[in-house]
């Protein structure tokens, strides 16, 4: 599946799917946004709000959704599947392996995008892609010491780009080596915290994508 007007480069390379701080201010964030999406090509943008506050979550949505939309880049939101026909999203991105994903799909419709995180399940990814997921996600790539410690094989990414015609997508404490050695076995890089927790997001991201030219 591709996302929005730019979903595509023409050196065919893996895209970037770029996630949200899980915190956001609102006075400055949607500004650095702007100027990252004019710098950098972004397949999709998802809104990763760790808040539970339904009014921020809105209101943030509406900002950023005016800057991913004026440049023809789809916003997509965690979690929040309810909010999408609500604040005019384009999608939803579950972390449950997509359980209730073909209710969803009745729900909001066939142009709605339905990504499922799936962590480091083979099983989780095929139940999700046989459920009519546009995309399924993997991660993290990265060893940590978070959660249960698991870490993606590569080996499974690079079955599921052999064997599987649903898009996927890994994330969770990329690098530049990382990159490197990922690019033949995904179709998109979900980057978030590898840049927003940098003093220059920007800069970081441009080494990033750069990585997958290596």
């Amino acid at each position: 599946m591709q996302f929005g007007a730019n979903a595509m480069s023409t050196e065919d390379l893996p895209q970037i799917y770029l996630v949200t701080p899980s915190v956001i201010d609102l006075e400055h964030y949607p500004d650095q946004l702007a100027r990252v999406l004019d710098s950098v090509e972004v397949a999709c943008l998802r809104l990763g709000l760790a808040s539970s506050d339904e009014d921020h979550i809105a209101r943030t949505a509406d900002a950023l959704r005016d800057v991913a939309h004026a440049r023809d880049i789809m916003l997509v939101i965690e979690r929040h599947a309810l909010l999408v026909d609500r604040l005019g999203l384009d999608g939803v991105h579950l972390m449950d392996g997509g359980r209730n994903l073909r209710q969803l799909r009745k729900d909001l419709g066939e142009d709605a995008i339905l990504g499922a995180y799936c962590n480091t399940s083979r099983h989780d990814g095929l139940t999700a892609g046989e459920a009519g997921a546009d995309y399924v996600s993997f991660g993290p790539v990265a060893a940590s010491a978070l959660g249960d410690g698991a870490q993606v094989d590569p080996e499974l990414l690079t079955w599921w780009s052999e064997m599987i015609e649903v898009p996927v997508v890994a994330e969770g404490g990329l690098t530049v080596d990382l990159i490197r050695s990922l690019s033949d076995k995904v179709d998109f890089f979900a980057i978030g915290a590898e840049i927003w927790t940098q003093d220059d997001p920007l800069a970081q991201l441009h080494m990033l994508a750069a990585a997958r030219n290596s």
